[in-house]
C-alpha cells in the first residue's frame, strides 16, 4: 500500500510549490491517529525529514526549512500538505510522505521537486 503523493515539478529559485500526499482508502485506520510527515532524499544522499505534523496538529522542521515550508493536514480529506515558498536550488530532491503510528508506517512513491537558479 502506498500513499498517494503529488504536486512535484520545476520551478524557479524563489517560486513556490503545494504538495499533497493522500491516505488510500485501503488503509481503513483513522487518519488523525497517523503522524504525516514529508521527508526528501536530493541524489546521492539520505533521506531525511523536512518536516512532520501529528493528529493534534503539532508540527516538527527541518531547521533548513523553518520559515519557509509549512505543513498541515486536513483529516476530513486524509490529506497533508506541504506548503514551499522561497525555494532555493539546494531544495532540489524527491519528496516522500510518510504516514506512522504505533506499529504500522506506509510510504508515498516520491514526487520531484526541482528549483533552477
Amino acid at each position: 500500500v502506498q500513499l498517494q503523493a503529488s504536486g512535484g515539478g520545476l520551478v524557479q529559485a524563489g517560486g513556490s510549490l503545494r504538495l499533497s500526499c493522500v491516505l488510500p482508502r485501503t488503509i481503513t485506520s483513522v487518519f488523525w491517529g497517523y503522524t504525516m510527515s514529508w521527508y526528501r532524499q536530493a541524489p546521492g544522499k539520505q533521506r531525511n525529514l523536512v518536516a512532520s505534523i501529528t493528529g493534534n496538529r503539532n508540527t516538527n522542521y527541518a531547521d533548513d526549512v523553518k520559515g519557509r515550508f509549512t505543513i498541515s493536514r486536513d483529516n476530513s480529506k486524509k490529506t497533508v500538505y506541504l506548503y514551499m515558498n522561497s525555494l532555493k536550488p539546494e531544495d532540489t530532491a524527491v519528496y516522500y510522505c510518510n504516514a506512522a503510528q504505533s506499529g504500522e508506517a506506509y510510504w508515498g512513491q516520491g514526487t520531484l521537486v526541482t528549483v533552477s537558479s
